[in-house]
C-alpha cells in the first residue's frame, strides 16, 4: 500500500480532489449564466416577436435564483469570517480551547487548518507556562526565605509561607498595608527597614528561655510590573549558618594554634631536657647553642600569639591626615619594594600604623610568592573619591580556589603559615570603610589592591 499523502494525514482530501475558490465561483456564474441562456432561448422560441418581453422573463427568472444562490454561498464565508474573528478575541482572552471546520476543500481549508494548528501551539504554550508557574510558585511557597512583595501604592501584593510566618502570625498578607503588618514585627527589623538598602540585623530568638538572637540578611530590589513600580523585601535567616560557620572557625583555630604549639614546644623540651643532661654531665660547652635555640624558637611562638591577639583585638582606626610620600618612605625603610608612578600630593585620612601594618604583610607576602625582589612594586593613585593602593608581584599568581579563599581567616597554602597576613590586610581596609581584592596579572603574578575612601 501506498503512503499516506500528508493531506491525508492532517484531516484533508487529497490535493487532486481541491478545488479553489476561483474555481468554484467561476463554475457559479457560468451555470447561472448557461440557465440564462437556456431560458431566454426557450422563450424566444416561444415568443419570436417579443424580445423586450422575453429579456424581462429571463431577468426575472434568472435574478432571484443568481441572488439566491449566492448569498447562499457568501454566507457561509461570511459564517466562517465572523468565526474566525471571535476565535482570535478568544485567544486574545488567553482561551485557547476553540476550533474551526470547514467542509470544503480549497484555501479557505487552508486557513482553518492553520487557524487551528496555531491554537494547538498556543494551548500547549498556555499549558506549559502554567506548569511552570505552578512549579515556581511551590518553589517560591516552600522556600525558608521570606518573600514580600509590596506594590508603590502600599498594599502587599505576595507574601510566602515563610513571609507569613515570621511577620503575620501565619496568616494571608495580600492587600493588607505593609504599617499594618510591621505594627508588630521586632524593632530591630523596622530600624533596618528605614536605614534602606541591604543589610543584617538582629532580633530575640521566638520562643527561646534564655537570651538568644537571631540573625537575617534584609535584602531590597525595586522593578516594575505592569507599568508600576514594586518593591521586593527578602528576609534570610542566617542563625544556623553563621553558628556552623563560628564552629568551623573555631576548629580551625585550634588546629592550627595546637599545630603551631606542638611545632614549638617538642623542640623546645627536647633541647630543655638536653641543656639539663648536659649540666648534669659538665658538658657546658653546648649550652649557649642550645638557648639560643631555645630563645629563638620562644620568640617564634611569641610572635604568632601576638599575630592572633592583633587579629582578633584590631582596634578601630584613629585617623590622621598623612601625606602619602613620607609614609611610603618610611614603609620603604622596612621592606623593599618599587614605587610605581607619583603617589598624590594631597594628604589623605587614615589610621597610619594599622595601614603600614597591612602594606608590610601584603609586601611580605608578594616577596614570599617567588616574585624577584625589583619586580615586587606598589602603586598609590586617587580617583574620584578614593585613593587606590596596588601592591603588585611577578610569582605564579593564584588558583581560582585559592583566589576565593585567601582572604578568610586562618586559611594558608604554606606549610608554617596562620593564614592572618591577607586576612588582616582585609580587616584594616574594611575597618577604613574600603574593600580588598585579589587578581592575577596577565604574563604571571598578582595584583592585590586596596580601595579607601577618601577622608580629609
Amino acid at each position: 500500500m501506498a503512503p499516506d499523502d500528508p493531506a491525508q494525514q492532517e484531516g484533508r482530501k487529497p490535493r487532486g480532489l481541491r478545488l479553489s475558490l476561483l474555481t468554484r465561483w467561476t463554475a457559479l456564474i457560468g451555470t447561472l449564466l448557461t440557465v440564462g441562456i437556456l431560458i431566454a432561448l426557450e422563450l424566444t422560441r416561444i415568443f419570436p416577436d417579443n424580445s423586450s418581453v422575453v429579456l424581462a422573463i429571463c431577468l426575472l427568472c434568472v435574478l432571484p435564483i443568481s441572488i439566491i444562490t449566492i448569498r447562499a454561498e457568501l454566507e457561509r464565508m461570511l459564517s466562517l469570517f465572523r468565526a474566525l474573528t471571535g476565535t482570535v478575541t478568544s485567544y486574545q482572552d488567553g482561551d485557547f480551547s476553540f476550533s474551526l471546520h470547514w467542509p470544503q476543500n480549497d484555501e479557505l481549508s487552508d486557513l482553518v487548518a492553520a487557524h487551528n494548528k496555531l491554537g494547538d501551539v498556543l494551548r500547549t504554550q498556555r499549558l506549559d507556562l502554567v506548569q511552570r508557574e505552578l512549579l515556581l510558585d511551590t518553589m517560591v511557597q516552600n522556600t525558608p526565605v521570606a518573600m514580600l512583595l509590596i506594590s508603590e501604592s502600599g498594599p502587599i501584593v505576595y507574601a510566602n509561607i515563610a513571609a507569613r510566618q515570621l511577620l503575620y502570625e501565619g496568616r494571608r498578607m495580600e492587600g493588607h498595608k505593609l504599617d499594618e503588618v510591621l505594627a508588630k514585627v521586632s524593632p530591630a527589623l523596622l530600624e533596618a527597614l528605614a536605614r534602606g538598602g541591604d543589610g543584617l540585623f538582629t532580633t530575640k530568638a521566638a520562643g527561646a528561655d534564655v537570651e538568644e538572637e537571631d540573625v537575617y540578611h534584609l535584602a531590597r530590589r525595586t522593578f516594575k510590573l505592569n507599568g508600576r513600580n514594586h518593591e521586593l523585601l527578602l528576609l534570610r535567616q542566617l542563625t544556623m549558618e553563621l553558628r556552623r560557620q563560628e564552629v568551623q572557625t573555631w576548629k580551625k583555630v585550634i588546629r592550627v594554634i595546637s599545630h603551631e604549639l606542638n611545632n614549638s614546644l617538642a623542640p623546645l623540651t627536647s633541647l630543655a631536657h638536653s641543656g639539663a643532661e648536659l649540666v648534669r654531665r659538665g658538658q657546658t660547652e653546648r649550652l649557649p647553642q642550645i638557648l639560643a635555640t631555645i630563645e629563638e624558637r620562644t620568640r617564634h611562638l611569641e610572635s604568632f600569639i601576638l599575630g592572633y591577639a592583633r587579629f582578633a583585638k584590631l582596634p578601630a582606626p584613629r585617623l590622621e591626615t598623612r601625606h602619602w610620600q613620607a609614609f611610603l618612605t618610611h614603609l620603604g625603610e622596612q621592606v623593599v619594594f618599587q614605587l610605581i608612578g607619583e603617589p598624590p600630593a594631597e594628604p589623605c585620612a587614615f589610621d597610619p600604623a594599622q595601614l603600614e601594618q597591612a602594606l608590610l604583610n601584603l609586601l611580605k607576602n608578594a616577596h614570599e610568592s617567588g616574585s624577584p625582589a625589583d619586580q615586587v612594586s606598589l602603586e598609590v593613585r586617587r580617583l574620584y573619591d578614593a585613593v587606590r593602593i596596588d601592591v603588585m608581584d611577578r610569582g605564579p599568581g593564584m588558583s581560582e580556589t585559592v583566589l576565593t579563599n585567601a582572604l578568610v581567616p586562618f586559611y594558608s597554602t604554606k606549610r608554617s603559615g596562620t593564614g592572618l597576613g591577607l586576612a588582616l590586610a582585609r580587616e584594616i581596609t574594611e575597618a577604613h570603610g574600603g574593600r580588598i581584592t585579589l587578581t592575577n596579572r596577565e604574563g604571571g603574578g598578582l595584583t592585590v589592591t586596596m580601595m579607601l575612601p577618601l577622608i580629609g
